[in-house]
Parts: C-alpha cells; structure tokens; sequence
C-alpha cells in the first residue's frame, strides 16, 4: 500500500502554466536579490566584519534561487517531487537572503560598522 502511494506520488505532474508562473516569480525574485546585491556592493566604504557575513548569506541565498530557476526550467520539474524540491531550495535561498539583509541593517542601526577590515 505504502509502495503504490510512493509510485502515485511520483507520477503526479505539475501544470506547466502553473510552473512557469512559478519561474516568471523566482526569476523576478532573483533579480531583485541580485540587483541589491551589486547595488550593496557598490556603495562607498569600509567593509566590515558584519558585512562579510551579510554578503556570504546572501550569496549563498541567491545559489540556491539560481538553481531552484535553473532547475525549474528543466522538463523534469514537471514532476511533484521535482517541483516541490525546487521550490524548498528557492525558499531556502529566500530565507537566507532576507537573513543576510536583515543583518546588515541591523549591523547599521546599532553601529557595527565600527569594526573595519584591514586591507
């Protein structure tokens, strides 16, 4: 019983107009993240510890948007189990993301930025 339930769930499709809504979706989503990324990066200044951290949260966070985009971009991803994976990794990516932003504003307001890398 616990076999065919498996099988079952691993045949069942996703719409692929519901699927490339969801690419239209990350792929906007990664370009925001992106497009705050370079915009950071860019600006004026010392780096700073906190920074650091920040930027490696929120590349490691836009990896895994990238490869839930590139990943749903194959036919495979048609599939539940497929299309489900994906989108975990693109919530994930999200999560650390938003961690990353997070910690760089905070590390803003509370004055972190005192603490600057040597270079």
């Amino acid at each position: 019983m616990a076999k065919e339930h498996v099988e079952s769930e691993e045949l069942q499709r996703v719409d692929s107009t519901f699927r490339n809504g969801s690419i239209t979706a990350i792929g906007v989503v990664v370009g925001f993240s992106l497009g705050f990324l370079s915009r950071w990066s860019a600006l004026p200044g010392e780096w700073t510890h906190s920074d650091l951290v920040s930027v490696a949260l929120i590349t490691l966070g836009l990896s895994l948007q990238v490869k839930a985009l590139a990943d749903l971009l194959l036919i495979s991803s048609l599939q539940l189990k497929w299309y489900n994976r994906s989108v975990r990794f693109f919530l994930t990516g999200l999560i650390l993301v938003g961690l990353g932003v997070v910690l760089a504003v905070f590390a803003d307001l509370v004055g972190l930025r005192g603490i600057v890398l040597q270079g």
